[in-house]
């Protein structure tokens, strides 16, 4: 029903996003991935996945469109709602959980709070196949963690020696300050912040 909402992010917290887009305040739910990539950023477009339940209609949000395609993935294991998934979401990046589905590592999938072994088997078998559908930088803007622009530079970072998770920090708050910013531009002033 509902693509995209582009709008000015008011207020901005590591499970939900509140974004004002045409006079209206929009609570979306988001994941950790999610808001690592909009914190710092005033205007925001994020994809929505709408769900209406006998007791709620819930808006989830995500920074891209791979994200709110393994999302929906996600909500089509029998056992798997819209909390567990944004969480599974929140422990893994698209590209981790694509390779914890491919490799059939259910042990490591596990480690999601809330998620017990049969359920994470579960995952691996019902979208194992499915997984080659979603590119991980599927329509994704280069400013946002998971396009290309970002995986190349924290690929050369992580080449460099330095840690990933120290790499991931310094090139979320690097792109969103300059969405457009080039690879080489990007690992050079991240070797700067470093």
């Amino acid at each position: 029903m509902y693509e995209y909402i582009r709008g000015t992010l008011i207020e901005a917290t590591p499970v939900s996003a509140v974004v004002e887009a045409g006079g209206v305040g929009y609570l979306l739910n988001i994941s950790l991935q999610t808001y690592t990539g909009i914190e710092r950023l005033s205007e925001v477009k994020l994809y929505v996945h709408y769900i209406v339940r006998e007791d709620a209609q819930l808006l989830y949000g995500f920074a891209t469109k791979a994200e709110r395609e393994l999302f929906g993935l996600l909500l089509s294991v029998s056992g798997v709602g819209g909390n567990t998934a944004r969480m599974i979401l929140s422990t893994y990046s698209v590209s981790e959980l694509q390779n914890i589905i491919a490799s059939g590592n259910a042990v490591l999938l596990k480690n999601v709070r809330g998620l017990g072994l049969k359920t994470a088997q579960k995952i691996i078998v019902e979208l194992s196949g499915k997984m080659l559908d979603i590119k991980a930088s599927g329509g994704v803007a280069s400013g946002v963690a998971g396009s290309e622009t970002y995986d190349e530079a924290l690929s050369a970072l992580t080449m460099l020696g330095f840690t990933k998770a120290a790499s991931e920090k310094v090139l979320r708050q690097l792109f969103g300050e300059r969405p457009s910013i080039s690879v080489e531009d990007a690992v050079r002033e991240s070797l700067k912040r470093l």
